[in-house]
């Protein structure tokens, strides 16, 4: 037995170990504490008398791809100061145990080295996240060294509210400091001992900083800020030799295009003569007529004058320029008014679809009146019949 004491519990050599079976996936070993008693952790008195034991089992680091269980032989002493709070007490292996707890020390040292490298993330063993981040909670802080490369940068405790410096470094400690300065004072990473270099932004006050509390360091800038400044750069070079990048937009002279004069039949135009907007949509109009007349497809016509498909769409559609912005519908309308006066009708009659509300409004807005009369359409629909007083329009 003292060869197996030895390769499993050689940082604990008051182990005895008692027993050693096999069952299945695991190994359960008996073990028991040689000492004949144990100090009192309220008072640190030494005591002998035992008042009970019991049996504990707790978990191990695995052994040859199995697990291994603890069966541990626990006494429970009395302790030997009548004015301690304490009258009974579980002895505790050193190294080995603690109280409340399930685990030996040695496999919570495995778990939490294995939180720290996963930081809690999916873990295919019996043990929870919460379990392993509870371990990684109970570590010690690491002592910090002097950092080589440190970074400062603003930092918001508050979204809009509060915000202040924050310095860290490039390993995996994380921030070193996060105060909740105010702008004008001077953050100053002299504690940090900095011996490499700072990585800041282009706020004065870090650079006033940075030469105060860490003279001998050297100071750059970061990737994003390099990038950002050459952004700036090359968007002001830009802005100010944007007329050398880009010409002016003209529209292409056609000699046989000639703007069409309104005659004494066609409506007034509703923009005066010498309008910048008028006389630059009769232009447009009279381009893409002359254009159309040639052979040009619509699609060509935009590429040609950079226009989008809609606006060369609706100057071609409009018989004339007076009727940009008035729609097809408009046009349709008026041209059937002048039939009706040339024809001497007095009455005019057309049909809506009863489900097209946009068409019933428009022509009730142009005088038109339903005359109760409907007929049958497709799908449970039908047409209405609506009537104009040509006289009166």
């Amino acid at each position: 037995m003292l060869g197996l004491e030895e390769l499993l519990f050689l940082s604990a050599p008051e182990v005895a170990v008692v027993s050693a079976e096999e069952h299945g996936e695991a190994i359960r070993l008996g073990i028991r504490c040689r000492t004949v008693g144990a100090l009192c952790p309220g008072c640190g008195v030494w005591s002998s008398r035992v008042h009970g034991s019991y049996l504990r089992f707790p978990a191990d680091l695995p052994s040859a791809g199995r697990n291994v269980v603890l069966r541990l032989h626990v006494r429970r002493f009395v302790c030997a100061d009548p004015s301690c709070e304490r009258r009974t007490f579980a002895e505790q292996i050193p190294g080995l145990t603690r109280r409340y707890s399930r685990w030996t020390e040695r496999l919570r040292s495995a778990l939490a080295e294995v939180g720290l490298a996963l930081a809690s993330r999916t873990y295919s063993g019996s043990r929870s996240a919460a379990a392993l981040l509870r371990l990684v909670d109970a570590l010690p802080e690491p002592r910090p060294r002097a950092p080589r490369v440190v970074g400062v940068d603003e930092y918001a405790m508050r979204k809009g509210r509060s915000t202040g410096p924050c310095w860290w470094t490039s390993r995996p400690a994380g921030p070193l400091t996060c105060c909740r300065t105010a702008r004008r004072e001077r953050p100053q990473p002299g504690s940090a001992n900095v011996r490499g270099s700072i990585c800041r932004d282009r706020a004065p006050f870090f650079a006033e900083g940075a030469r105060t509390g860490a003279p001998t360091a050297l100071q750059v800038a970061d990737r994003f800020h390099l990038w950002h400044n050459l952004g700036e750069a090359a968007e002001r070079c830009v802005s100010r030799h944007r007329i050398c990048l880009r010409a002016p937009f003209t529209l292409p002279r056609q000699e046989t295009a000639k703007t069409p004069q309104p005659s004494d039949e066609a409506p007034a135009s509703p923009w005066p003569t010498g309008h910048r907007f008028a006389d630059r949509t009769r232009e447009k109009h009279a381009i893409v007529h002359a254009l159309l007349s040639q052979g040009h497809s619509r699609r060509a016509i935009g590429r040609q004058l950079h226009m989008t498909h809609r606006t060369v769409k609706r100057l071609a559609d409009a018989a004339a320029p007076t009727h940009w912005g008035q729609g097809i519908g408009s046009q349709l309308h008026a041209t059937f008014i002048q039939y009706l006066h040339e024809a001497a009708l007095p009455i005019g009659q057309v049909e809506a679809w009863d489900r097209n509300h946009r068409a019933q409004a428009f022509y009730f807005q142009h005088g038109w009146r339903p005359t109760g009369h409907r007929r049958q359409g497709p799908d449970r629909s039908s047409y209405i019949r609506m009537h104009l007083n040509a006289v009166k329009a």
